[in-house]
């Protein structure tokens, strides 16, 4: 028999050098440096000059951000970003989560059917949909003020929608082409909701809307909280939907500037003016703001958990 100590020693295999995991991770960083760094690095510096064009730059300090907390144009188009924001949170999202509950059902037919359906406008091109929304809300001939009259005939078929109700009609816009995207979120969380809780809840005699509210409610709170936040940052960086939606009526930005939206400003600020530095200045205060949030948001979702 023979003994552990007659057994052949296991030979260590050799270090890796020290460079080896560099030069692995030196495609990453080679591509993060050119794309994200090296442009973020360059538009912080550009946000303390003034531009005129690409070749022309003049050192102004913080006289980018001063003028930008008091330029009028900017608030108007923060608080339009602000009001998209508050539709996109109060009622695309409330829609969304309706649409899962819905879809969630088991007893319900055809739900593959009606998922895709419901999921099929986030599939749609930005530049196509504005388009596309752009004619279905014509006065007369569109599909929106058609329908409305022909179910209401009081309905004014030359309801002027892109002309003064600028944030509603990008509000619905926005709810058909993102309530099924963030109903998704939804319906995976919901399928993860125990039924036993949902059977226990039952038994002891709560309703539909208490299982609800105590049951179905703190389970998808994780999800919920990530689609708000996703939702909120999505919604501040609108530019595509409302800039074709109103090129039509001659000002890309709406009547009297109310579609106009931060990254909107920020685009004619940098690319139309050709004032850079500026525009950096919009979008680094945009960044600001953004994490801002949320660090909010993750705030408010840990205080829940305690």
């Amino acid at each position: 028999m023979k003994t552990p100590s007659s057994a052949p020693a296991v030979r260590s295999a050799p270090p890796f050098p020290r460079w080896a995991p560099w030069l692995f991770a030196a495609p990453w960083l080679l591509v993060f440096g050119t794309f994200v760094a090296w442009p973020l690095v360059r538009s912080l510096m550009l946000s303390f000059m003034q531009t005129f064009g690409p070749g022309t730059t003049t050192y102004v300090g913080w006289d980018n951000f001063r003028y930008l907390f008091h330029d009028p144009l900017f608030y108007r188009a923060l608080w339009n970003t602000f009001l998209f924001t508050l539709g996109s949170v109060f009622i695309q999202l409330p829609i969304a989560l309706a649409l899962a509950l819905l879809l969630n059902r088991p007893t319900l037919r055809g739900r593959s059917v009606y998922r895709l359906l419901f999921f099929l406008p986030s599939l749609v091109g930005l530049v196509f949909a504005g388009v596309l929304v752009a004619i279905m809300f014509e006065k007369r001939t569109g599909l929106v003020d058609a329908g409305l009259h022909a179910v209401f005939t009081r309905w004014d078929p030359d309801f002027p929608w892109l002309e003064q109700y600028v944030m509603p009609s990008l509000i619905i816009a926005g709810v058909w082409l993102y309530a099924g995207f963030n109903m998704v979120y939804f319906l995976a969380a919901l399928q993860h909701v125990s039924s036993e809780l949902l059977d226990a809840a039952a038994i002891d005699g709560a309703g539909p809307w208490q299982r609800f509210w105590h049951v179905t409610l703190p389970e998808i709170r994780p999800v919920a909280g990530l689609v708000v936040l996703l939702s909120v940052a999505g919604s501040f960086q609108l530019f595509e939907l409302p800039y074709i939606m109103f090129n039509t009526t001659g000002n890309p930005a709406g009547p009297d500037n109310s579609a106009l939206t931060v990254v909107m400003y920020l685009y004619q600020m940098g690319f139309m003016s050709g004032d850079l530095g500026y525009a950096s200045a919009i979008g680094w205060v945009l960044a600001v703001l953004l994490m801002g949030l949320a660090a909010l948001q993750r705030w408010l979702a840990r205080r829940e958990e305690y």
